[in-house]
């Protein structure tokens, strides 16, 4: 590590945790102030740190694994989380959730089911989704930050205790960075992490920038396309995956075969399936829809979705593309010498680009801006899962009257016990892929059904979310134990066999058994009541199956329309699905050289931009403040 580098992240940290313990002053109003930022903080800042938010390190290490090896068309394991869920959000569901005008996502439960017993049980359950899953989380950022600093710095932490090791190298990092990002977030709250965001956007667009700029100037269309096929290049597919590389490189045609997607058609199929309930079911009980919660008004709320899509992909893939240029060239000679690359983690490719083949100063900058993604999206978390703490749980069963300095007290506690929570799950996870896939398959997988069902059903009773979300996190805390002892059984056994499968191919199993949780709980007890029904109808306004409520509004007031906009807002997701996948391509086409397709990239994101405009922003712009 060269002196300029590293005075350059020493700036950076110094500079992070300054600002967000220096304008923390303004969290001290109130609840309101220090989870929402007092809803005064103007949409192009959250959309910002929205997108801040999402450019995680963990993320990023596993995008660059999959990209390098699985070409273009890995764009598409994107759709596990889905990432397209943003659109929907953007299109009908930011302007849902904002009409609520609540604090948390388990809060606004309460408008749709009420406060009676049924309101309270759904109440608590997607509070205690929302802890669960911000833990989750914390451990998926715990391992990533700790692997990825241990390749990158020089020294070895590792602490001793006798002979025993209390913390390998790996947690000792990640333990440095975490205390110091929770510091400034429980400090500051949502103003401390709004405006730390921002700063570590900007450093994370510059990084991308130098990045990109260094791979075009320093290696040559031929040493690139020498190394990847016209297959590597390829957006489309069939069902099942042809060679992505020549022979010359079939060590990497291997491994993808020993990976477990080899069957890409079905991999892409399960995600569109899951992916469209789960961008329906809206945003969970994080982060993102604090940001939603956030924003002065639903107009500024939808602004901010859209922006967030914007600003997020084209610089976070040219990073991506940039470091994966850069791998192609430099190391993929060594790795294909290397006959036993199934036991190679590709997730350390990211650290060891930066630590050998990136320049001094370009370097500095690019481990600022990736820190920056660590500890923006690490703060969010931090700040939105303290929340259901304290506004959900405490605040409302135990101590409903006190002052703001006690909540705030409260808040801080409960920051640091999500956080230990988290650190501890980190140090029995296996790697980042392995928490990825049990949070977006897994978890996510018990979380999709009952909230795809509040929005379009009526009928649809707390008792209902509440056994549709307890049942799907039982089967999804089971999933993570298999995966997590897959060792320990028997081979050619059923719970053997189980723990070997891909966890986007348990999501039918996780939904079918959220949904017939959902069903049973709701048909088994009595409706919600139609006054509660009336109020969210009336006020959020979704679309889906609501005759009886419709028909009794009508009853009182003739002018009373239904929301019939379904097939508009699918043709937009459509559309902006379509728009957002421009933009990730776009980069990495321009840095591969194939320009031809880069310029079809961005024929395709200009004109459905142009349509976007029409379809949705000028219906936006109508919304009444």
């Amino acid at each position: 590590m060269d002196i300029i580098d590293l005075s350059i992240i020493i700036c950076y940290v110094l500079l992070t945790v300054g600002v967000g313990v220096w304008i923390s002053k303004k969290a001290s109003k109130g609840l309101d102030h220090y989870f929402l930022g007092g809803k005064s903080i103007k949409w192009y800042y959250l959309g910002l740190s929205n997108g801040s938010g999402m450019f995680d390190i963990s993320g990023t290490a596993w995008m660059v694994g999959i990209l390098f090896l699985y070409g273009v068309k890995s764009f598409m394991f994107m759709w596990l989380w889905p990432i397209w869920n943003q659109i929907f959000v953007m299109m009908f569901l930011a302007v849902w959730i904002r009409r609520s005008k609540v604090m948390t996502g388990s809060e606004w439960i309460l408008t749709r089911f009420g406060n009676d017993r049924a309101g309270k049980a759904s109440h608590i359950i997607v509070a205690i989704f929302a802890i669960v899953s911000a833990i989750g989380f914390i451990a998926y950022f715990f391992e990533g930050i700790g692997k990825f600093l241990t390749v990158i710095l020089p020294w070895d932490l590792t602490l001793h205790l006798g002979q025993t090791v209390l913390f390998n190298s790996e947690q000792s990092y990640a333990l440095i960075i975490i205390f110091l990002t929770t510091v400034y977030t429980v400090k500051g709250g949502m103003f401390s992490v709004v405006a730390t965001e921002v700063l570590q956007y900007g450093i994370m667009v510059i990084a991308g920038l130098l990045v990109a700029g260094y791979t075009l100037i320093h290696f040559t269309d031929i040493q690139i396309t020498s190394v990847i096929s016209e297959e590597w290049k390829n957006v489309f597919f069939g069902w099942e995956l042809d060679e992505q590389w020549s022979s010359k490189y079939q060590v990497f045609n291997n491994l993808i075969d020993s990976e477990g997607y080899k069957m890409f058609g079905a991999l892409v199929g399960m995600s569109l399936f899951k992916g469209f309930f789960a961008s329906i079911a809206g945003p969970t009980p994080s982060y993102d829809l604090q940001r939603i919660l956030s924003t002065k008004s639903v107009k500024e709320a939808a602004y901010m979705s859209g922006f967030t899509n914007l600003i997020l992909f084209i610089p976070r893939y040219l990073l991506i593309a940039g470091i994966v240029v850069i791998a192609l060239v430099t190391l993929t000679p060594e790795m294909a010498s290397n006959t036993a690359l199934s036991g190679v983690d590709l997730e350390i490719l990211l650290p060891k680009i930066i630590n050998f083949h990136v320049p001094i100063g370009i370097k500095g900058l690019l481990l600022a801006g990736l820190l920056a993604a660590f500890m923006s999206t690490f703060s969010a978390f931090v700040n939105a899962g303290p929340a259901y703490i304290v506004n959900d749980i405490y605040k409302k069963y135990f101590k409903p009257k006190a002052t703001s300095e006690h909540y705030i007290k409260i808040s801080h506690i409960a920051s640091f016990v999500v956080v230990g929570l988290g650190v501890f799950m980190g140090f029995f996870a296996d790697s980042i892929n392995s928490l990825t896939l049990w949070i977006t398959s897994s978890l996510f997988g018990g979380y999709v059904a009952a909230n795809f069902l509040k929005w379009v059903w009526w009928r649809f009773n707390g008792w209902g979310y509440f056994w549709g979300m307890f049942s799907g996190l039982v089967i999804a805390s089971l999933q993570f134990v298999l995966d997590q002892n897959k060792g320990s059984f028997a081979s050619g056994t059923f719970f053997h066999h189980l723990s070997e499968l891909q966890a986007i191919y348990l999501f039918p199993i996780i939904f079918g058994v959220s949904i017939m949780g959902s069903l049973l709980g709701t048909f088994l007890t009595k409706p919600t009541n139609m006054d509660v029904l009336k109020s969210f109808y009336t006020n959020v306004r979704p679309w889906g199956f609501w005759k009886p409520v419709c028909k009794t509004l009508k009853s009182e007031e003739t002018s009373f329309t239904k929301n019939n906009d379904f097939y508009r807002d699918m043709v937009n997701c459509i559309i902006g699905i379509v728009w957002q996948s421009s933009m990730i391509v776009l980069p990495i086409f321009l840095l591969i050289r194939d320009y031809p397709k880069t310029l079809v990239s961005l024929f395709v994101f200009l004109i459905t931009s142009i349509i976007l405009k029409y379809t949705w922003l000028d219906r936006v712009r109508m919304i009444p403040d």
